[in-house]
């Protein structure tokens, strides 16, 4: 199996990537029986998409309301120049800031995008004032989501 592009992934192993998408809890015997295979064929597949990347890792979603931090900030973020070093200084701090959900270099009007998550906007005071002060940031435009229509987590495997 290949992890340059689709080439080796066939349909039992789409099936297999779109079950565990839906619950990664799945015990092989489960998986097994959802896609067909024997259990030792199904776990020789898993271990393959493993080994290839294409599995990345396996995680637990935890609810953002249940937590006290129900809000979602999407923050551009300029820096002052865009020199490799202060990329690397900026990303570097950035990942240390536990209410970054989501960091992307971008192209554009702005460096980078942000999803940050907060409690209230009291909060978001809290976090404006960290942001503002990590290395090279020359400007922080903020956008506060009123409501989330989609968030998905499953990436679509069908047309691969």
């Amino acid at each position: 199996m290949q992890n340059s592009g689709v080439a080796g992934i066939d349909r039992i192993d789409r099936t297999i990537l779109t079950e565990l998408q839906k619950d990664g809890r799945l015990s092989n015997v489960q998986l097994a029986e959802l896609v067909g295979l024997s259990e030792s064929a199904c776990l020789r597949r898993v271990r393959m998409l493993e080994q290839s990347g294409i599995i990345d890792r396996y995680v637990m979603l935890v609810d953002q309301s249940a937590i006290g931090k129900s809000g979602n900030v999407f923050v551009r973020v300029t820096l002052d120049g865009q020199q490799r070093e202060k990329l690397f200084s900026f990303e570097e701090a950035i990942c240390t800031v536990p209410e970054v959900m989501e960091c992307y270099l971008m192209s554009g009007d702005f460096d980078y995008l942000l999803r940050v998550i907060i409690r209230d906007t009291n909060d978001y005071v809290r976090l404006h004032n960290i942001l503002t002060g990590l290395p090279g940031v020359l400007r922080v435009q903020s956008s506060f989501a009123l409501r989330t229509v989609l968030s998905k987590t499953e990436l679509p495997l069908e047309t691969i």
